[in-house]
């Protein structure tokens, strides 16, 4: 029997439309590791045995993943059992109406590119996506620099998140792509990330490339002075 995607990645969307388990997911998508029942429930309001609940919900869906570790960093006896704790699912959901395989096209067109670039992205690429960052750096013009750069990226599906003084991106908005197009996606995404840092007049940060697991290849560098 052939799985129809469409319609299991529809049914686990669905799960999101419930306010309380919406509240659950995106407090737990926004978190930096994985955190445990008690956790998501105090920071969402409700009751533990209500978050289990849901969060095991969005497990069964693909939309969380889950693990067991103990919270309370002992080991040995008298350490206490290992809790369940969920972090987001590397899984990518969509649900196209009429079906579309957008996926196909882009790896298509990243093939085209490649050959130009030789591997990376051509001078045409890195100079439109210098453009389009600087229009979505433009777009927002209130606050400081880190926030104004900071709304920009989360504009763009980037998901930023600070870490010691360097802003790194949890989402890259082009994954589908990168485990055949690395090259072409990192250098890509550099150039987007020069422009939104021009567009949102954030010259006090630099976007480098620098991979870390479970980030973007990207990311903004304090400047020092």
């Amino acid at each position: 029997m052939i799985e129809d995607t469409g319609a299991t990645d529809l049914a686990a969307l669905q799960l999101l439309d419930d306010p309380v388990r919406r509240r659950l997911y995106d407090w737990v998508v926004g978190q930096p590791g994985a955190v445990g029942r008690e956790q998501a429930a105090g920071a969402t309001g409700v009751s533990r045995s209500l978050a289990a609940f849901h969060l095991d919900k969005l497990t069964d869906a693909g939309l969380l993943d889950a693990s067991y570790r103990r919270l309370t960093g002992r080991v040995g006896p008298g350490a206490g059992r290992p809790a369940r704790v969920y972090r987001r699912s590397d899984r990518e959901f969509s649900v196209t109406v009429p079906d579309r395989r957008y996926r196909g096209a882009a790896d298509l067109f990243a093939d085209a590119l490649e050959r130009i670039g030789d591997g990376g992205p051509p001078p045409a690429l890195v100079d439109a996506a210098r453009v389009m960052g600087q229009r979505l750096g433009r777009s927002q013009r209130r606050g400081a620099a880190r926030t104004r750069l900071t709304r920009a990226l989360i504009e763009g599906g980037y998901e930023p998140i600070e870490e010691l003084g360097t802003i790194r991106l949890r989402n890259c908005p082009f994954d589908a792509l990168t485990d055949d197009h690395r090259p072409l996606v990192c250098g890509t995404n550099l150039a987007l990330a020069q422009g939104i840092a021009d567009g949102a007049d954030a010259a006090t940060y630099e976007p480098i490339l620098d991979s870390q697991s479970g980030y973007c290849c990207v990311a903004f560098r304090e400047r020092a002075g």
